[in-house]
């Protein structure tokens, strides 16, 4: 019987096999990008791969290095598959750019087509765990599937990415930055670009073109929830917001304090003059269950209940309380460690109040309003 030999790779095969390979940024296949420079075919069954980067120092080298030597391991004949990497010149990546986000990017989240449903989480005060119950309620959808974002919003006192332990920059194409990660959920914030612990000093106008930048120029991708962190009260970033996304709906925390619910009412108040839907109320830090096995309301009771009927009753239409979160230390402590307590104690009593909260918000359907439907004439 004849010995058969296997058929040699090819470049047109080798390009076959690296179109399922996608971008772990853009989530895009790299052969749409135009990230793959050279295939050579040499002696042997040996195939090298140029890629090009849109950056030398591309963080996601090592996984795009370990995704194209599977992929062209997988091409009959190949024997081994060796990559390397070249940064994309000036047009390429502009290219690029326009590829992704076209000629005139918009605000993705503020048009009639999308489905990305945006939540504005806001408090009446600080203090209240604004920012905690936001990268919890992320975490959760996260974990749920859901293709999550947060926008932290919160000039000022930014604290997003050191609650979810996330060190790294966003990668700078031209215009367009491409948001880093952590456990799932892409994350924009203006300490990404601060130095140290220096504060943030600016005014309503340069504030607003901060936030339109960071909706405008990060590629977010397709996300189904984006989460945004407010300042407490309702200044200039609250309006601004109110303007960019007019679609989107506020999330109102606050703590079962009387007083805390009355300024929290005021931060939701604002839907009944900007025309925005209130998606509900959580009330942070509800009591505290003792080792002894008691229960012990810290911080009064009530809150919550009290400003979901008040708004309920100011914009004429339902606004629930979403959930009542227990107090415990090891929020605060796992936060300060940059995991959130849904991930680092996913059973403790805090953390399922957290997930049923992300659990209804990710169950409601989105309205049809603003939608192109597909409908024709009968």
């Amino acid at each position: 019987m004849p010995i058969t030999s296997a058929p040699a790779p090819t470049a047109e095969r080798v390009l076959q096999a690296l179109s399922g390979v996608e971008d772990p940024e853009i989530h895009r296949p790299i052969t749409e990008l135009d990230m793959v420079g050279d295939v050579v075919i040499g002696d042997g069954g040996q195939v090298l791969v140029r890629i090009r980067l849109t950056v030398a120092g591309c963080p996601m080298r090592e996984r795009i290095t370990r995704e194209v030597r599977a992929a062209v391991l997988e091409v009959p004949g190949t024997v081994a598959a060796a990559v390397e990497f070249e940064v994309m010149t000036d047009e390429q990546r502009t290219a690029l750019r326009k590829k992704v986000r076209g000629d005139e990017p918009s605000i993705p989240f503020a048009q009639p087509g999308s489905l990305t449903r945006v939540y504005c989480v806001v408090s009446g005060k600080g203090g209240v765990g604004k920012s905690s119950v936001t990268v919890n309620l992320a975490t959760a959808l996260a974990e749920q599937g859901l293709r999550v974002g947060i926008l932290d919003a919160d000039i000022h006192g930014h604290s997003i990415p050191a609650l979810l332990g996330l060190t790294a920059r966003p990668v700078q194409v031209e215009r367009m930055m491409l948001p880093p990660s952590a456990g799932g959920v892409k994350v924009i914030s203006v300490g990404m670009f601060a130095e140290g612990n220096e504060p943030v000093i600016w005014r309503g106008p340069m504030l607003h073109r901060a936030l339109q930048q960071f909706l405008v120029d990060v590629h977010w991708g397709d996300l189904d929830v984006l989460l945004v962190d407010l300042p407490p009260g309702t200044g200039d970033i609250a309006i601004s917001l109110a303007q960019l996304l007019p679609t989107a709906e506020l999330l109102v925390v606050t703590t079962p304090q009387q007083t805390a619910a009355r300024i929290a009412e005021r931060a939701g108040a604002v839907a009944a003059q900007t025309k925005q839907r209130v998606a509900g109320v959580v009330e942070n830090m509800s009591w505290f269950d003792a080792p002894d096995g008691t229960r012990q309301e810290l911080f009064g009771a009530g809150g919550g209940t009290t400003v979901a009927a008040r708004l309920s009753e100011l914009l004429g239409a339902e606004c629930a309380l979403l959930g009542q979160v227990p107090f415990d230390p090891a929020v605060c402590a796992t936060g300060d460690s940059g995991t959130p307590i849904v991930r680092a104690a996913p059973e403790s009593p805090a953390a399922n109040a957290f997930r049923a909260v992300a659990g209804t918000l990710a169950l409601r359907p989105r309205g049809l309003a603003g939608l192109r439907l597909a409908v024709s004439p009968g």
